[in-house]
């Protein structure tokens, strides 16, 4: 990594201005390394295909497959960043393979996998208290929601979800309860 500083750069105008204040090599958070891609590639399941079929690609024919790593990283960065399957950047490959092979290694359990070798793993460095587990988790309100979205569309025509006009009596049902096959 090299930190360049605007000092070192001539003033050349605003075309050289993301250049000269910055220029670092910077690892975003779903980059997969080489030391994570190590333990993981031997994880990864083996295409299963049927024996008597046999597979013949025509010159020019068809995509290539994709590489395990290229599918994995992709998966990740859906992962990490949230964004919908169709958005995954060009980069990645496609979409659609990309979501497919998700799919097939979810149910083939290669994520399970992956979990069980990581508690493993940390299992070894720091230690797991496996007699006295907790989970903790945390639900609440978005005060700010209502602001940014307006209130729920699904309750808007709801009565009780109304305010009462001024001078307006206070609306109530014209019958409380009614069992069934009772006259109305």
């Amino acid at each position: 990594m090299s930190l360049i500083l605007a000092s070192d750069y001539p003033a050349e105008g605003d075309r050289n201005c993301a250049k000269i204040l910055l220029k670092m090599a910077q690892i975003k958070s779903w980059t997969v390394s080489d030391a994570l891609w190590r333990k993981i590639e031997r994880l990864v399941p083996a295409r299963k295909r049927p024996r008597n079929r046999k597979y013949e690609r025509k010159p020019g024919a068809g995509r290539k497959p994709m590489p395990a790593r290229q599918i994995f990283s992709a998966i990740v960065y859906v992962l990490r960043t949230g964004c919908q399957w169709k958005a995954l950047p060009k980069e990645y490959g496609s979409a659609s393979a990309v979501h497919a092979h998700f799919q097939r290694w979810q149910r083939e359990g290669f994520f399970l996998k992956i979990w069980k070798a990581g508690l493993a793993e940390y299992d070894e460095m720091e230690g797991i208290a496996w007699r006295w587990q907790s989970v903790d988790g945390a639900a609440g309100k978005a005060p700010m929601a209502l602001e940014c979205v307006g209130s729920n569309s699904t309750d808007r025509g709801k009565k009780w979800a109304q305010t009462q006009p001024p001078g307006g009596r206070a609306w109530h049902p014209a019958v409380t309860r009614r069992r069934r096959g009772q006259p109305a």
